[in-house]
């Protein structure tokens, strides 16, 4: 098993992404980048901590590869977005890759690479050392599956859901 520590926005629209894909063991929401110990979603919607959310995506490379878990990163939101993502703002919402040693740096780095070749402007995804991950409150873990007619969800997850099933078929779990 292997684990990307990835942001891309609001972390529901990542955990309902990637618990729909084969070979995702497990998907945790969470809290990385920052500087302030266990902070709280409050105190991280500030946009003081530097804390951005995050998704902890735990899967087996011999199931779906490396390279399909960071395409569908690139693919379910907008990298060219600095410190954003549509209407959340604040450092919070950046898009992000938290690599845990050299080759999961390298690993991003070519991903980011690709991601430059389907998108028009400039890819804003930093890619940082990885710190401390500190797991979300309960209620934002598997939020969408929890949530399916709350309107964040509707209106913003399901597209996402939605692009991501349809360009990566074969990798999306049986219903």
């Amino acid at each position: 098993m292997e684990t990307f520590v990835l942001a891309g926005g609001c972390f529901w629209c990542l955990d309902a992404v990637y618990r729909d894909l084969k070979g995702v063991q497990d998907v945790v929401s969470g809290y990385t980048g920052g500087a302030i110990p266990n902070p709280s979603y409050e105190l991280v919607c500030t946009g003081t901590t530097n804390h951005a959310e995050a998704v902890a995506v735990t899967f087996d490379p011999d199931v779906i590869p490396r390279e399909v878990i960071l395409d569908v990163f690139f693919t379910l939101h907008d990298p060219r977005q600095l410190n954003r993502q549509g209407n959340d703002v604040g450092t919070q919402y950046r898009s992000a890759m938290f690599y845990a040693d050299d080759a999961q740096k390298e690993l991003f780095e070519q991903a980011a690479q690709r991601a430059g070749e389907w998108w028009d402007g400039t890819i804003v995804t930093s890619i940082e050392p990885l710190g401390d991950f500190y797991r979300a409150e309960e209620y934002h873990q598997d939020f969408f599956a929890k949530n399916p007619n709350q309107g964040y969800c509707l209106a913003v997850a399901v597209p996402k859901v939605n692009k991501v099933r349809k360009g990566y078929a074969e990798y999306i779990k049986a219903a």
